[in-house]
């Protein structure tokens, strides 16, 4: 009997995720490797549930500074693309060092943020938007830059104004790298947060983090970074859905190649 594509595609990799818990708590149950070193995923799953509540109020904030960097993020990486776009001149001169930017890292940034900003949400956020608003520029700079210039001079030639056709060619022709784009911006939204939160701050994710490391609590540590991998995943997923409602066509185009 053969498997649908839909179905494999779901079932692959539940397979393998289960083949890899059961490989890690065979070996932490064998001694293999000393459990102070690595928890068991038994003791990750107990440690999480333990912990629930606090760690609930831990991701509310970190949730709240990464909606907040990334919503400020996109409307900066957006106005910076389509300043680059509208102005040769801006675009020469932001275009290195966008790139410039993100060879600096982000540990070496928070903390200067910490000492000039405090320990508040603010320098929290400025780190998120730091590390968000450069794929939505790239993204998007790319994506006006992908249209035919035959269908912009066949518009000109229909005496479109630029705002015209920003709206009807550059706008629509960039809208699936934006969320690419999107996509990876959503993913460096909560890691921007914790990163943030571990060099100082009273609540979040990357402070919890902190404490149970100082104190050797490694299973609490997995337990952090599994809720971290769900809450980009959920975010990631997020993007998806607004991507098919603001793109009904493209949905239609996957249904159709399955």
């Amino acid at each position: 009997m053969r498997i649908p594509r839909p179905t494999k595609r779901v079932v692959a990799p539940v397979c393998a995720i289960l083949g890899i818990l059961a490989a890690w708590q065979g070996a932490c149950s064998a001694g293999l490797v000393p459990n102070f070193m690595l928890p068991s995923p038994v003791q990750v799953v107990a440690a999480l549930v333990g912990d629930l509540p606090l760690l609930c109020q831990h991701l509310l904030w970190t949730l709240a500074e990464a909606a907040l960097g990334l919503a400020i993020g996109v409307a900066v990486g957006f106005a910076f693309a389509v300043l680059m776009d509208r102005f040769e001149t801006f675009y020469l001169a932001f275009d290195p060092l966008l790139t410039v930017s993100q060879t600096v890292p982000t540990v070496a940034i928070a903390p200067l943020f910490v000492l000039w900003f405090g320990y508040g949400l603010l320098p929290k956020v400025l780190l998120v938007v730091i590390t968000t608003f450069f794929p939505v520029t790239v993204a998007l700079a790319n994506g006006f830059r992908s249209v035919d210039q035959d269908q912009i001079d066949l518009m000109r030639t229909m005496r479109a104004t630029e705002w015209q056709i920003f709206r009807y060619a550059k706008l629509p022709a960039a809208m699936d790298q934006f969320f690419s784009g999107l996509r990876i911006s959503a993913t460096y939204a909560i890691v921007g947060a914790v990163i943030s939160e571990w060099l100082g701050g009273f609540w979040g994710l990357g402070v919890y983090m902190t404490r149970v490391r100082k104190s050797f609590s490694y299973d609490r540590m997995f337990a952090v970074i599994i809720i971290i991998s769900a809450l980009s995943l959920a975010l990631m997923r997020g993007v998806d859905v607004l991507e098919r409602i603001c793109m009904p066509c493209k949905r239609a185009e996957r249904n159709d190649q399955q």
